[in-house]
């Protein structure tokens, strides 16, 4: 919203409107400033915002702008000051402690398995911890992918069994794949939190 107002609506704002917008710019500003979150986006709409203002500025004659010339003046120079300001900031190295991919429970980690529909996804996913890697060998996971991915008229042409004399599900997803080639889709779509920067399923 303070992108769009910056870029077309600033010559419809009101005295007040103006005022108020500036002061939430000028919150922003420092914030950013203080936990260094998302710099690049404020500095863009500077950039867009200062733009603007000298395009108008220039054209102050027609009377594009509601109040007094000086004082959008002293705001395109608090703008250049806050660009300085963000321009010279010092990014902190950021230091992580909290949870990582390994510090999940088992129950969610091999959730997280069956959610994905490729099998070299699982494979590579596997090669993370030992951990990922006992859950990637599950003979029920691979089951679910070949079940999900061939008909049953289809496997049960080609079993591949285990020197335990099980299925081996996961050579047979493989074998399957050479003579019945998976069409791409998705099980699960897979969404992405713009506000928290996360992952995640719908």
């Amino acid at each position: 919203l303070l992108q769009l107002i910056a870029k077309s609506q600033l010559t419809s704002l009101s005295g007040a409107a103006q005022k108020n917008y500036f002061n939430i710019l000028d919150k922003i500003v420092r914030k950013v400033m203080e936990d260094q979150h998302n710099p690049r986006l404020i500095k863009d709409l500077l950039q867009d915002l200062s733009s603007t203002l000298c395009i108008l500025i220039r054209g102050v004659g027609k009377s594009v702008l509601v109040g007094n010339i000086n004082i959008w003046i002293c705001r395109l120079e608090t703008i250049l000051l806050w660009q300085q300001q963000l321009k010279n900031l010092q990014m902190n190295k950021q230091v992580n402690n909290g949870l990582t991919l390994s510090d999940l429970p088992l129950h969610m980690l091999n959730n997280i398995l069956y959610r994905f529909s490729d099998g070299w996804d699982i494979i590579t996913l596997g090669q993370v911890t030992p951990t990922l890697y006992m859950l990637s060998e599950d003979r029920q996971l691979w089951k679910k992918l070949c079940q999900y991915h061939f008909a049953e008229k289809q496997f049960c042409r080609h079993l591949i069994p285990s020197e335990k004399g099980h299925i081996d599900w996961k050579l047979m997803y493989f074998a399957l794949q050479k003579y019945y080639p998976i069409k791409e889709q998705y099980g699960d779509t897979l969404h992405f939190c713009r506000h928290c920067s996360i992952l995640f399923w719908k």
